[in-house]
């Protein structure tokens, strides 16, 4: 009776135990492991199951994202060769990977992941958008080699050179203006860029779409 009862207990052990080792990773341990750049962490996390394509509850972003954010590349490159991976999962506020990737100044991630088959241009906020608040010049290039919408227009009509003219931008409005960025466009405020910049306090920018918009009247 006594071994039966022994062998019942040690069944039962077992059984916990097999439990806990099937058990789904845990999220919270799988977004902390991603902000802290432990590749090798998320990627046995991976393996056992976790979605990438997670939203964390702590963060609001998915783990493409955070890892973007959070300077986490050795993991940022185990998620982008994930099968399943979602490179258009957006965190809370809407941003991507590429959008951040592009305000980040982070060139090779939004390199690897235009390369992946990441959305240039899509309704709303985009890649180039943030590239231009950022004055970052070689990754607006590059997306407008990859065929960008100059005058893409997001929430409230704002275009990239509404953006950059805001956030005093000089070469990156003079980039915009080059690739045929409209000076004349209103955002539903009433305002155009030179008037975003205006409000800003950069006059210089606000005279050099001032200048673009009467050429373009002229030229018509």
């Amino acid at each position: 009776m006594l071994n039966r009862a022994l062998r019942m207990a040690v069944a039962a052990t077992l059984m916990v135990s097999a439990t806990a080792v099937c058990a789904a990773p845990d999220p919270v341990s799988f977004f902390r492991a991603v902000s802290v750049d432990n590749a090798g962490a998320v990627r046995d996390m991976l393996a056992d199951g976790i979605n990438p394509n997670l939203i964390s509850t702590v963060y609001d972003e998915p783990a493409l994202v955070l890892a973007v954010r959070d300077d986490a590349d050795k993991v940022f490159q185990v998620l982008l060769n994930t099968p399943g991976i979602n490179l258009e999962t957006p965190a809370a506020n809407g941003n991507t990977a590429l959008m951040l990737a592009a305000y980040r100044h982070k060139q090779a991630l939004v390199e690897a992941l235009l390369a992946k088959g990441a959305k240039v241009n899509q309704p709303g906020w985009t890649a180039l958008h943030y590239a231009a608040s950022a004055g970052d010049l070689p990754i607006m290039k590059i997306l407008f080699d990859r065929q960008a919408v100059v005058d893409a227009r997001a929430t409230t009509n704002i275009t990239p050179l509404m953006f950059a003219a805001r956030e005093g931008q000089e070469e990156a409005v003079k980039l915009l203006l080059s690739w045929g960025a409209d000076p004349s466009l209103k955002s539903d405020h009433g305002w155009t860029a030179d008037q975003f910049a205006l409000a800003a306090d950069k006059p210089r920018v606000a005279a050099i779409i001032t200048a673009a918009q009467k050429a373009r009247a002229a030229a018509k």
